[in-house]
């Protein structure tokens, strides 16, 4: 991956210095729940899936980015289906902080790139270029309060069980062995650590749920325009504006 990190990044297209404190939104929700779709969906109903990755005001990251390499003993246990995937040593939650504070600080990130064969981090890395929205996806992004604070709006998907479980099983095409173990460590992981008591807004049914999703689009949309409390202000519960720009720049320029 190539690009020096850089706190301080030139407007496209006129030189201007601009410095980018994101809205970070954490999207948290059982195994299989559908919080990919979810943050798809946003950024479809956004148009920023048809926009260049250089030019986004809105981005998404997955927690399943930062899975901690495997030693041979843990590997053996997986192809076993004995490993927890969804319990919090799986991640690198050292990563995830480093990299949520390198956001923060208006930065270009490098993120890994996970082989779920080897159960290993590949040599390629993903770059994420600074965004006005950061959706943060992951069954365990509320378990870590230093990781928590950091998100300013937290959203849940709550999907049925039954539907999680039916959806992980058909998506590892596990045979029908290993089922019994995946549905242990499922519903434990999700019953102990996905709790939803931290969420700003749950999103029943996931994707399906269209008037929730347009609710949460308006209120990105009213961040990407400069609106809420920021325009009074300069900040938004508590956190600076994602943008501070000069007077000479448009507030209509995208990026």
């Amino acid at each position: 991956m190539a690009g020096d990190t850089e706190t301080h990044l030139q407007d496209r297209g006129d030189g201007t210095d601009v410095v980018r404190q994101p809205f970070l939104i954490g999207v948290s929700g059982g195994t299989a729940s559908g919080k990919s779709s979810v943050c798809e969906k946003i950024m479809e109903l956004l148009g920023q899936n048809k926009i260049d990755h250089h030019q986004r005001q809105v981005v998404i990251l997955s927690q399943d980015s930062f899975y901690k390499v495997l030693t041979p003993e843990q590997k053996a246990k997986a192809l076993k289906g004995q490993f927890n995937f969804d319990h919090p040593d799986a991640f690198d939650s050292e990563l995830i902080m480093q990299t949520l504070r390198q956001i923060l600080q208006g930065k270009t990130v490098q993120i890994p790139v996970y082989d779920f064969v080897t159960h290993s981090r590949k040599e390629e890395f993903v770059t994420v270029y600074p965004a006005d929205v950061v959706l943060f996806e992951g069954i365990l992004m509320f378990y870590s309060q230093d990781i928590r604070d950091l998100f300013q709006m937290k959203l849940f998907v709550d999907t049925d069980p039954d539907t999680r479980l039916s959806r992980r099983g058909a998506w590892r095409e596990l045979p029908p062995n290993l089922f019994t173990d995946l549905k242990i460590f499922t519903k434990a992981t999700y019953l102990d650590l996905c709790t939803k008591k931290y969420a700003d807004v749950i999103i029943p049914r996931g994707a399906d749920n269209l008037v929730a999703i347009n609710l949460i689009v308006q209120h990105i949309q009213d961040i990407l325009n400069g609106g809420l409390s920021k325009r009074h202000n300069g900040c938004l519960n508590g956190h600076s504006t994602p943008r501070q720009r000069r007077t000479s720049e448009s507030s209509s320029r995208p990026h």
